[in-house]
């Protein structure tokens, strides 16, 4: 069965694809937020509020590392699971191939606005440079700060990057499953990432993952 794994800032379509990836590959996806949510027995919004953001990630990193060990197919992670060494080594080393989905901050921002779970279900969840945005409590006004933040991480992890800015869902599933046949499996390379997974990933610094653009989604 496919193994993936989905990477990216939350509102970049992570489960709308993920859904999608699973119909064309033939398996199972799973929001691993969603597992969480189930897991904890409420909101990550509340979760957070209650018992603080520490607490939040180490119930995160527990349920990514359980998803890697033992679900085989689309999965799509919580945005800030890169922020972890120890997650983005389990990313890396049991996650493969990772697609890494990219939004500008301004459409980041628009699709937060349109959900209407938003408030309910997304706190602010900010980088060293967002400490403002993260006392406002407003998920809507940390946006730039923390892609910023996180670009570097998103791209050290990333086999393969998609802007999910400008085309449809549909669009960004054909395209990561054309790359799936076409380079990773077809050209070796799903066999040569698993030789360098205990390796650390691209560094942005050298110019990291080549930016492939090309179609996005609307989440």
């Amino acid at each position: 069965m496919p193994r993936m794994t989905l990477i990216g800032y939350r509102g970049t379509g992570k489960s709308t694809v993920a859904a999608l990836l699973g119909d064309l590959l033939g398996c199972e996806w799973c929001d691993a937020d969603i597992v969480l949510e189930e897991k904890i027995g409420c909101s990550i919004a509340s979760l957070v509020r209650e018992r603080g953001e520490p607490v939040f990630r180490d119930e995160e990193a527990a349920v990514l590392a359980d998803l890697l060990g033992r679900f085989p197919g689309v999965l799509a992670t919580g945005g800030g699971a890169v922020l972890r060494p120890e997650n983005r080594e389990a990313l890396r080393s049991l996650g493969r191939p990772i697609v890494w989905l990219t939004s500008p901050a301004d459409v980041v921002r628009q699709r937060l606005a349109a959900d209407p779970t938003t408030s309910q279900r997304r706190p602010a969840l900010s980088g060293p440079s967002a400490v403002g945005a993260s006392a406002s409590g407003d998920p809507l006004a940390e946006v730039t700060a923390a892609l910023a933040d996180r670009e570097p991480l998103y791209r050290g992890c990333a086999d393969y990057q998609v802007d999910t800015s400008i085309a449809t869902p549909a669009a960004v599933a054909a395209q990561v499953v054309a790359w799936w046949h076409e380079e990773w499996q077809k050209n070796g390379l799903g066999n040569w990432q698993r030789d360098r997974a205990t390796e650390p990933g691209p560094a942005a610094s050298d110019g990291g993952l080549p930016d492939r653009g090309g179609p996005g989604a609307a989440s």
